[in-house]
């Protein structure tokens, strides 16, 4: 048996972020990375553009293969059957046992899969790991007809993979509109549009009732709640994630639907932590945040954290700060910063802007104070830093209309749409805002636009 001081179950952002951390603040203790997705770390973002052709799968690795022996970070490439936490040891399926004295769990997620019968045939599948990738392109070989059921990224992103190699494309969505128990109505609307403009059947309010198999266990296909039933050869599941925590249920380790942990990511047990996709805060960790964070910027800042709190004398808590995150619908690329929920209650308000192309689009939500409390962007860059100052310091939101100029990160010579806005502020409001006074050159780069 091979003893650890830390061992890393997953090689994910999370993982791989808290071993480099930890070796920048200690170059002598320890770290074995664990992991049976990769053997090396990848960028999970980017398995879609190695299906369109984009990239291989080399170009998604930040590090070099040496980067591990360079900074004694050992690979341990193997599935986990078992973990004796009273031992101390993670028992692989090729029988050898690996010991720790401290063990950081980052399993990340898994697609959902909720019972539907049919759900396990060849040619179902979601898309998360390397593996989902490799068995994706199996399964749409020579395909007619792809479905994909369950709204939201996964399920855009799966279904621009399949339209970059003209696979017609179904898309079930059981809900009024798209993403809708994430976006406002006209935002989901507008996402919606944008989906069928490109050549995928969008069916909404239309749930998932039974996947039909062929004589040989291969999906031929789908049965709707509305009693239709679509012939297709693939069945994309991507209604959402959930942490993957199969291996440690039944254990003496508390779960929920998460690992159960601290603002320092302690789990119940003993030198035993929990970061990333498969982390469960009891309580959470700011406001407008989830107990469960599955993005890819919170696993890196639950590995810097937890980096800092095994290596440094005092421990520090998780604060992630204002919430954000940023993803794309096809070419429409989306931004959303603090709170801005599918639908607000009376002790706030929202002024939402949008171009006369339906591509691009601003929503903000303020308090009855006029204090900005979140905002959403629709093929519109802003700068985070600008967004992320305005709502900790609560500026009023005539401040933030006039200064979006600052906020725009938008290429050079892209269309300026600040007038527009403002115009259609000041109609509704009541209001006479001006724009901040221009340069020359900033009156010719909008003249031009």
């Amino acid at each position: 048996m091979i003893e650890n001081n830390i061992v890393i179950l997953g090689n994910g952002i999370s993982g791989v972020t808290c071993a480099r951390h930890i070796r920048k603040n200690n170059p002598k203790v320890p770290i074995t990375l664990v992991s049976a997705e990769t053997r090396h770390f990848f960028s999970r973002t980017a398995l879609m553009y190695i299906y369109m052709g984009h990239m291989t799968y080399e170009h998604t690795k930040p590090y070099a293969d040496d980067f591990w022996e360079k900074n004694d970070i050992s690979l341990r490439f193997g599935w986990v059957k078992e973990i004796d936490f009273g031992q101390k040891q993670l028992k692989f399926e090729d029988g050898e046992v690996l010991g720790y004295q401290q063990l950081v769990l980052a399993t990340g997620s898994k697609p959902n899969k909720f019972g539907w019968p049919g759900q396990d045939l060849n040619g179902v599948q979601g898309l998360y790991s390397y593996q989902d990738l490799l068995n994706m392109e199996e399964n749409t070989r020579d395909i007619d007809h792809a479905v994909l059921v369950g709204g939201g990224l996964i399920g855009v992103e799966m279904a621009e993979m399949l339209a970059s190699r003209n696979i017609p494309v179904t898309f079930l969505v059981r809900e009024k509109g798209f993403w809708d128990n994430v976006l406002p109505k006209k935002e989901a609307a507008l996402v919606g549009r944008h989906i069928r403009e490109h050549h995928v059947d969008l069916k909404l309010e239309t749930a998932l009732e039974e996947i039909i198999p062929d004589s040989s266990g291969r999906v031929k296909a789908v049965k709707t709640s509305n009693g239709e039933t679509i012939n297709c050869q693939f069945v994309g599941l991507t209604a959402g994630v959930s942490p993957n925590i199969e291996v440690l249920k039944n254990s003496e380790l508390e779960t929920n639907r998460g690992i159960l942990v601290d603002h320092q990511f302690r789990t119940n047990l003993p030198d035993v932590f929990a970061i990333g996709d498969c982390a469960e805060f009891k309580t959470t960790p700011g406001k407008g945040r989830k107990h469960i964070e599955q993005v890819w910027y919170t696993g890196r800042m639950h590995g810097e954290t937890l980096a800092h709190n095994l290596t440094q004398k005092k421990a520090v808590n998780y604060t992630p700060g204002i919430w954000f995150n940023s993803a794309k619908f096809f070419d429409i690329e989306y931004q959303t910063y603090g709170q801005v929920p599918a639908e607000w209650t009376e002790d706030s308000w929202s002024f939402y802007w949008e171009s006369e192309s339906g591509k691009v689009a601003l929503r903000f939500l303020f308090d009855l104070e006029d204090r900005i409390l979140g905002m959403n962007a629709f093929g519109w860059r802003m700068r985070h830093e600008f967004f992320d100052r305005a709502i900790s310091e609560g500026w009023k939101a005539e401040r933030v209309i006039r200064q979006l100029d600052k906020a725009d990160f938008n290429p050079e010579f892209h269309k300026n749409f600040h007038q527009q806005l403002l115009s259609q502020y000041n109609r509704e409001k009541g209001t006479s805002i001006t724009l901040p006074k221009q340069s020359f050159i900033q009156k010719l780069i909008g003249s031009r636009s």
